[in-house]
């Protein structure tokens, strides 16, 4: 158990890596992530809407994303604020969690014996042509990367749509 915790705070070629780029300012992109009235306008892949988005952007911050299927159930995360550099880094922690915040375990919501009990999620901003770069990184279990690049592709088609319109 031990070498999984560690591995959360580590990169490894393992590591989920998503860039994506996004036709708005650096500024609107990173606001996009941290306000949550615009986190929930765009969070969770497509046919699926955000039921709770709320993030504390500070050091020690709160996070709960929950999304809902159509058929109106909600699975959730929660977690905590890493790191906050305006307006070129974010990094979190997120967990599985009832939409109240309460943490379940990994086999409480279906996933394999070795999933790892919390995610370190790293996302960087980068001036790239008037727009920007994100770079999406997770420790996420290899067997699951490709449902989980999909499930951010789809997310982040949303923000870009949501500031195109903004």
């Amino acid at each position: 158990m031990a070498a999984k915790k560690s591995r959360k705070n580590e990169s490894s070629e393992k590591d989920l890596v998503i860039a994506h780029v996004i036709d708005a300012p650096r500024d609107h992109v990173f606001k996009a992530w941290t306000e949550s009235e615009h986190y929930a306008r765009w969070w969770g892949p497509k046919h699926l809407t955000a039921a709770v988005a709320e993030i504390e952007p500070r050091v020690g911050g709160r996070v709960l994303l929950c999304v809902r299927t159509p058929d109106g159930r909600d699975f959730c995360n929660a977690g905590e604020v890493r790191e906050v550099v305006e307006p070129s880094r974010l990094a979190m922690t997120l967990h599985f969690s009832d939409v109240k915040g309460n943490t379940l375990t990994p086999a409480e919501c279906g996933m394999p014996p070795d999933f790892p009990s919390e995610i370190l999620t790293t996302v960087t901003f980068e001036e790239s042509n008037g727009g920007t770069k994100l770079i999406v990184r997770q420790n996420m279990p290899p067997e699951l990367a490709e449902q989980a690049r999909a499930g951010w592709n789809q997310s982040l088609d949303k923000l870009a749509a949501d500031l195109a319109n903004s």
